[in-house]
């Protein structure tokens, strides 16, 4: 039985499909869209309407775009002898705030996860592999999460790269800076041992 009016009802619905979003969640936003005023509720749905018609993924490298290629992939001043290998465009976007990195990407847009029914025709391996071909990529970085899912897609790509004879290297994993080792997990002290380098 549902409390609530049959177009708040469908609100709530509608906002529980997303991700991380449960049903207490949904009616919190929901009842927050119904207390805005008209004008932000239209400007809301407005936006979501506007990045659905003007948002693609680039032809490329898969990264959400507004034009093809993307601004990365066109830009001139970027590394193109090296691609950074990512699960989802979030991470493009994590990966650019550092301004650490001026190569290529290539989205995988996922895992590798056969629980979830995730196989290797389901990412973007192709258009990785054939951007590989091409014999002007030097080093190709590995940047999936270290999840169990991460890691098993790393080791399928490696596999495939290894081959074509070119540098592969994984992101590595440790301690976040400013973080306490008594806090950290075990999986994360192992991995920052594991990974040390020389100073």
């Amino acid at each position: 039985m549902t409390y609530h009016t049959e177009s708040v009802s469908k609100l709530i619905e509608e906002l529980s499909r997303m991700p991380g979003i449960g049903p207490r969640t949904a009616q919190r936003l929901a009842f927050y869209v119904l207390r805005i005023p008209r004008e932000d509720a239209k400007r809301l749905a407005e936006a979501i309407i506007h990045v659905k018609e003007r948002t693609n993924y680039c032809s490329i490298c898969n990264n959400i775009t507004e034009e093809d290629p993307c601004r990365i992939c066109k830009d001139p001043g970027r590394d193109r002898s090296i691609i950074c290998v990512v699960e989802e465009p979030h991470d493009v976007v994590a990966l650019e705030k550092t301004g650490g990195y001026r190569g290529l990407y290539h989205v995988m847009m996922g895992v590798l996860s056969p629980l979830g029914g995730v196989g290797p025709k389901d990412l973007k391996i192709e258009g990785l592999m054939a951007r590989l071909k091409g014999g002007k990529v030097s080093e190709v970085i590995m940047a999936t999460n270290p999840s169990v899912e991460g890691e098993a897609t790393a080791m399928y790509l490696a596999k495939l790269v290894r081959p074509l004879g070119i540098k592969l290297t994984r992101i590595a994993c440790g301690l976040p800076v400013g973080g306490d080792l008594e806090y950290a997990d075990q999986a994360t002290l192992a991995r920052a041992i594991a990974e040390r380098r020389r100073v």
